[in-house]
């Protein structure tokens, strides 16, 4: 890539997020001014309901670099980010949450690797501060299963925190998936990708705005956007079922051997290990079913109320 001089985006969603926009702003921007190229910093607002809106309105007329994109509604951390690189000019992408608890500092190491011929800069956690312990071990547990499950080896203990060239880029925004899992998206693509390891800090300021919910329904976008293995689960979930109503009829049949029972007993075994198998399938299939709709409505993947610091001609929705 050589040293020459190249234009750098940096990516950030942001969702209620008012108390660490100033402080994060601070950090993000010296990074990008310390590496003397041209660069923009675009803000996604995905929905925000406090004042994280004006908070960006204000950052804007302070400082021409940066360009916001604000949603109608929520439409979820992923889309937030593929919004951000629909609009990035760069020749290069740098994709970072606001709460710093990625460091901005490991930006110009991310950029010194692109210069050195690297396509996906990632960053790999080494440790996680200010994290419940459910928090860390449910996710150490769910990236070991991912990887086992995926037919793409996904790097552990990853996020989306990141650096991405432009061609990578490119072929991000070339998949227009609305169910979007944009590290196993990464793996699938098979660029050169380098990890930079970190420990990863607490939250500068707030709380996580990532729910339950919201950590289950990405964990559930990764494993069946890229694994077919929960649609042949039903399979060996069914033969392990019936396997067990297998035994508990021979139980049963040398029970009567010795007792007298209700022939009731074997017609609820029967129906237990068909339902259960019945209900597994049924459900896994749904899910998947759920995806394939998602994709046939045809439906933008976001739509953006307001736009600061972009030419009006361009386009800010896909």
């Amino acid at each position: 890539m050589g040293e020459q001089k190249c234009f750098l985006s940096l990516i950030i969603p942001v969702f209620n997020e008012e108390e660490v926009l100033d402080t994060s702003f601070g950090r993000m921007n010296a990074a990008m001014e310390s590496m003397g190229n041209e660069y923009e910093i675009i803000y996604i607002d995905d929905g925000s309901k406090d004042r994280t809106l004006e908070r960006l309105e204000r950052l804007a007329r302070k400082s021409d670099r940066v360009r916001v994109l604000s949603f109608s509604r929520n439409f979820g951390h992923q889309l937030a980010v593929t919004a951000g690189m629909d609009a990035a000019r760069g020749d290069a992408l740098i994709i970072i949450d606001v709460d710093l608890q990625d460091p901005p500092e490991l930006i110009p190491r991310m950029v010194e690797l692109w210069r050195q011929g690297h396509d996906i800069v990632y960053g790999k956690r080494l440790a996680r501060q200010g994290e419940t312990a459910f928090k860390k071990f449910t996710a150490h547990c769910y990236y070991r299963v991912l990887t086992r499950l995926s037919a793409y080896p996904i790097p552990l203990d990853t996020g989306d925190f990141r650096l991405v060239s432009r061609r990578v880029a490119d072929c991000f925004l070339s998949m227009r998936e609305h169910n979007r899992f944009l590290r196993g998206m990464s793996a699938w693509m098979g660029y050169d990708a380098v990890p930079v390891e970190y420990v990863r800090d607490q939250r500068a300021a707030g709380t996580t705005k990532y729910t339950l919910k919201k950590m289950l329904k990405l964990a559930f976008d990764g494993i069946a956007g890229f694994s077919a293995t929960p649609l042949t689960l039903a399979w060996w979930l069914g033969l392990g079922l019936l396997g067990l109503c297998g035994l508990a009829l021979l139980a049963l049949i040398i029970t009567v051997c010795i007792t007298p029972i209700s022939g009731w007993w074997f017609a609820y075994v029967g129906l237990v290990g068909v339902g259960a198998l019945i209900l597994t399938a049924q459900g896994i299939q749904g899910a998947y079913l759920a995806r394939a709709m998602d994709e046939v409505r045809g439906r933008p993947l976001y739509i953006v109320a307001k736009k600061l610091g972009f030419e009006e001609t361009e386009k800010t929705d896909a």
